[in-house]
């Protein structure tokens, strides 16, 4: 029998599984999220591994869902140094790279950005040859200053040529500093796919230390047999290469865990999911058995960027959200008492009134001691808790395409907090081990690759576009460590641009398939 071990790190909590190769759940574990997020994850894997007593050497898979890349932009910390080559002078000198990014962000990363002739119409042809020269010129001033180099040309997901010839230009001179390419991380619009290569840039440190250091850790517990991978905003796995090549697309992956776990718990391919934690509450959707996409660009520490994000709302309500009452008017978070819940809240013994305290003390959940919470008045209790759902049934309503009533899945470990009365859902669903989903959808994920790039359909057909762009995909998830007999495409869209001549067309191509 093979086993795979799942991690999820969240605000709160980091949850780890094992699950064996029928993906049946042996063992949970709960710990405490830490401040460095590596001490949390060792703590989870340590007692997963103690509670099951099975060979470690049977282990043959360790997932990893983590808050390092989203936590580093929000606090501004361990970026890289990054030179920023943007390409296309002179058409795109009008707005400079970082514009519209926090102060505080750029200090961060550092402002070298440089712009050189080269790029592509939308149509991909030139609109003027590369400046190989300028790009020579540029990797022998930033040798040294910089960490890591983001690239980044006019309709580059049209034509990547001139990308890929610049890398060549600067490995020659830089050797080997990781160089991120646009066409393999964003979509059209120039800025917003600059953006997201930039942060993509500075997280490569990030990705390589927190690989790492879950690589030694499996290594001291004797799961040397274990391949790592690391979970992805798309609810899918990618190795731990692909990851350090790629790690802004580890951002958001916690709530698409979650989104994969109650798919595979519910057994459900479309519905709704809560997902309530200690900090906050996500919703989202599942549609074929993945998380719905946002098609509208997504801000990340205060910058807009428009590679593929998890269509979510986030609520600041959870299970340690904090509740008080001003002048007659009751308050619901936003704050929370986080992962000091078990010494904060009534329930525990603590000071502060929270979420968990409202739910148990009508009656709702069984948690710590119902004596301690005897004093907060029912009628309070009850108006507090009406706030908890109206807030619980606004955000289900904005989440919903169709008028027509769908099953909701709800998971977290505080979901305790959310009655079974929520407007517009045909049938609420709390499967068992709801409290780590998020771990679970880590575990029992597949590899995906996508593509999304304008074919012109003026010197081909639209059906030999779609085969091109499946091909791609197919062999992107082969790249990130899928099996490849076992790659399926899962999605297809295709957009006419309509306001392009020539008859382009947008091609959008999801393939996932199982580990090797």
């Amino acid at each position: 029998m093979e086993y795979r071990i799942g991690i999820d790190v969240g605000g709160t909590n980091t949850d780890a599984v094992l699950v064996n190769e029928n993906m049946e759940l042996i063992e949970s574990v709960k710990v405490p999220t830490t401040k460095d997020v590596s001490s949390g994850i060792f703590e989870a894997l340590n007692k997963v591994l103690d509670k099951s007593n099975i060979d470690r050497k049977k282990i043959k898979y360790a997932m990893l869902g983590t808050t390092h890349a989203t936590n580093a932009i929000a606090e501004r910390k361990r970026l890289c140094k990054t030179a920023i080559i943007r390409i296309g002078k002179p058409a795109t000198e009008a707005i400079a790279p970082l514009v519209g990014w926090p102060k505080d962000l750029v200090e961060a990363v550092g402002n070298h950005y440089y712009l050189i002739a080269g790029g592509n119409e939308f149509d991909g042809r030139e609109i003027s040859p590369l400046d190989e020269d300028e790009l020579g010129k540029i990797a022998k001033e930033i040798k040294g200053k910089v960490e890591s180099v983001a690239v980044i040309s006019v309709f580059s997901p049209v034509s990547n040529k001139h990308e890929l010839r610049a890398k060549e230009i600067l490995q020659e001179v830089l050797g080997e500093i990781p160089i991120s390419l646009s066409h393999e991380i964003g979509s059209l619009g120039l800025l917003e796919r600059e953006n997201a290569t930039v942060l993509n840039a500075a997280l490569v440190e990030v990705a390589r230390t927190t690989a790492n250091s879950f690589k030694d850790a499996l290594k001291r517990e004797g799961l040397t047999e274990a391949t790592v991978y690391l979970c992805q905003n798309d609810g899918t796995l990618m190795s731990i290469d692909y990851a350090m090549r790629y790690p802004i697309l580890t951002i958001a992956c916690g709530p698409t865990n979650s989104i994969r776990g109650a798919a595979f718990l519910s057994k459900l391919e479309n519905a709704l999911v809560l997902d309530v934690g200690g900090t906050t509450s996500d919703i989202g959707v599942i549609s074929q058995g993945f998380p719905r996409e946002s098609s509208i660009a997504v801000e990340i520490g205060g910058v807009r960027t428009n590679f593929r994000m998890p269509d979510l709302i986030s609520l600041a309500l959870g299970g340690g959200t904090t509740i008080r009452e001003e002048n007659g008017e009751i308050k619901v978070g936003p704050e929370s008492v986080g992962y000091r819940i078990t010494e904060e809240a009534l329930v525990f013994g603590g000071k502060t009134i929270t979420a968990t305290d409202i739910a148990v003390r009508l009656g709702l959940a069984e948690v710590g001691s119902k004596e301690k919470v005897k004093d907060i008045p029912l009628e309070f209790a009850k108006r507090v808790y009406a706030k908890m759902q109206e807030m619980v049934n606004e955000a289900i309503d904005k989440m919903k395409t169709s008028k027509d009533p769908q099953p909701l899945v709800l998971v977290g470990g505080g979901s305790i907090i959310v009655g079974n009365e929520i407007h517009g859902v045909s049938e609420i669903i709390r499967p068992n081990n709801f409290g780590v989903a998020n771990a679970l959808g880590a575990a029992i994920a597949q590899v995906s690759g996508e593509i999304d790039r304008i074919y012109s359909l003026s010197d081909m057909s639209r059906e030999a576009a779609l085969n091109d762009a499946k091909q791609r995909a197919i062999n992107e998830a082969i790249k990130a460590g899928a099996n490849p007999e076992s790659v399926d495409v899962v999605y297809v869209e295709d957009i006419p641009l309509a306001y392009l001549p020539g008859n382009a067309v947008r091609i959008r191509v999801k393939a996932a398939g199982n580990l090797i």
